[in-house]
């Protein structure tokens, strides 16, 4: 987000927090530039200057942006902002501050004393669709049909076997999902189904988790692991700022 403001000054933002626990940041953000607090009313924005209106996602960036979110995420609770969001001028913040205060604070108090958990379930095999194949006796009987010894199969039948190990695929995503779901909910206030990143990727979950939980969140990842077979990777992440529960609606 931009807005123009003559040649006010671009201001990065970094987060959202409630007026009354955010006072100073003593940390540095993009560029190395002094992170601040801009505020109005019940919230704050945390920012830094920045010298245009566009940040290109480099790595040095993106280091910069989540190390400012960890130093605020152990002072208090924080509406994560996405990288790259930038608004022109002190009166630019204000407004956004004014126009979205209710909203902002009804998020604040959905993830006050909460952070973000991440956890990624791969098939760790060599070859997703044969794989399936093995394990999956309608698959195994569908692929032989179409790819008999005598001829080449007609694209018709292969648009039917790649149709018929997508549902599988999904069928079993689902399930395992389930499965993962049911041992880490009593851990969560809430648990996000993010789409696969690929073929390979069983689930990718978000989870909401009280700060004091997370070694009972760590226990329960294992525990549900332990439903699987080697077949499966678990691979769990964080303490992060709550990304994927942080609703900003930042339109005018």
């Amino acid at each position: 987000m931009s807005t123009e403001a003559g040649n006010a000054t671009a201001h990065y933002l970094y987060a959202i927090a409630d007026s009354r626990e955010v006072q100073k940041c003593d940390c540095r953000g993009i560029n190395g530039s002094p992170v601040y607090p801009i505020s109005n009313g019940r919230t704050t924005v945390m920012v830094s200057d920045v010298p245009n209106a566009k940040m290109r996602p480099e790595r040095r960036h993106l280091a910069a942006h989540h190390g400012v979110l960890k130093y605020l995420m152990s002072q208090t609770t924080v509406l994560p902002m996405a990288f790259g969001t930038i608004v022109d001028g002190d009166d630019g913040i204000r407004g956004l501050l004014s126009r979205k205060e209710a909203a902002f604070i009804e998020q604040l108090g959905r993830v006050a004393g909460k952070v973000e958990m991440g956890l990624r379930v791969a098939w760790d095999v060599p070859n997703i669709f044969e794989y399936f194949v093995h394990v999956h006796p309608e698959l195994r009987t569908m692929r032989d049909r179409v790819f008999p010894r005598d001829r080449e199969p007609s694209h018709e039948e292969r648009i039917e076997l790649g149709r018929t190990f997508e549902r599988v695929l999904a069928e079993d995503r689902a399930a395992s999902t389930g499965k993962v779901r049911e041992v880490l909910s009593p851990h969560c206030f809430e648990i996000k189904e993010n789409p696969p990143r690929n073929e390979q990727e069983v689930m990718n979950l978000a989870c909401l988790v009280a700060r004091d939980a997370i070694q009972a969140f760590e226990v329960g990842v294992l525990s549900a692991a332990r439903l699987f077979d080697d077949n499966f990777a678990f691979d769990y992440s964080g303490p992060w700022a709550p990304h994927n529960f942080a609703e900003l609606d930042l339109s005018p």
